[in-house]
């Protein structure tokens, strides 16, 4: 399906069709132009102050989903997605998991709002908190979960990702590996005794993130896991 027949088809009737059309072809994401994705079956709003949720996001959730009823059946768990823009995997998890804790932090105030909106649109209860990782967190968690910014400062992207979705929430120092090494080097002050962590990674950083969490968490579990394109996308971390 071409992005204009994406376009026709999930367009809300109150919408101009002529003005959308005129947007696509100026170069905007036609999820922005629509307002809201399908991620795992739920509806997510979505406007230039967020990341359009992504396949391999859906990924993470589900293979995250899969590891819970693993290593931590019938049990209600804690859960905090650092980053959440959006907010979508906090939703959908709690969705799954109704009766699980869910808290999402952004460092981005006006992605909380979307955030804040997604949940009461899905009609979940999750709390969210303006928060630079861990800056404002007080509380310990079973899961922590998350799809940080991991491009490269220096990296090419494609024009249509660069020239509307925000950059703070695409781009990181130290070639794109700043958020995975703050996360997992402070993140033992925030998790309970047993736990899982679960990671999105760009494609070419598993070896130096697989790295960084041996260094800190050597008695657990590390595993890095492909996309269903075939690559490498995501990293666990896991203390029964």
């Amino acid at each position: 399906m071409t992005e204009l027949e994406y376009l026709k088809k999930y367009i809300h009737p109150e919408d101009n069709i002529d003005e959308a059309i005129n947007r696509l072809n100026n170069g905007e994401p036609v999820q922005y132009i629509i307002g809201d994705v399908d991620f795992y079956g739920n509806i997510i709003k979505v406007n230039k102050n967020v990341l359009i949720p992504r396949p391999e996001t859906e990924e993470l959730v589900e293979k995250t989903i899969n590891l819970i009823k693993q290593y931590f059946p019938n049990k209600n768990l804690s859960v905090l997605d650092i980053g959440t823009g959006s907010g979508c995997i906090p939703i959908t998890i709690k969705k799954v998991y109704p009766a699980f804790s869910l808290t999402g932090i952004d460092i981005s105030p006006k992605a909380l709002e979307v955030a804040r909106s997604n949940a009461d649109f899905n009609d979940v209860d999750i709390k969210f908190i303006e928060s630079n990782v861990f800056s404002n967190v007080k509380e310990t968690y079973d899961i922590i979960i998350s799809n940080p910014p991991y491009i490269r400062e220096d990296e090419k992207i494609m024009d249509i990702v660069k020239n509307n979705e925000p950059h703070l929430a695409l781009y990181a120092p130290n070639n794109g590996l700043y958020f995975y090494d703050k996360i997992i080097k402070e993140s033992s002050s925030y998790l309970n005794e047993k736990f899982i962590i679960a990671f999105e990674i760009g494609e070419e950083q598993g070896k130096d993130i697989l790295s960084i969490a041996k260094d800190k968490y050597p008695e657990c579990k590390i595993f890095l896991e492909k996309d269903i394109r075939g690559f490498d996308r995501f990293i666990f971390i896991i203390k029964e």
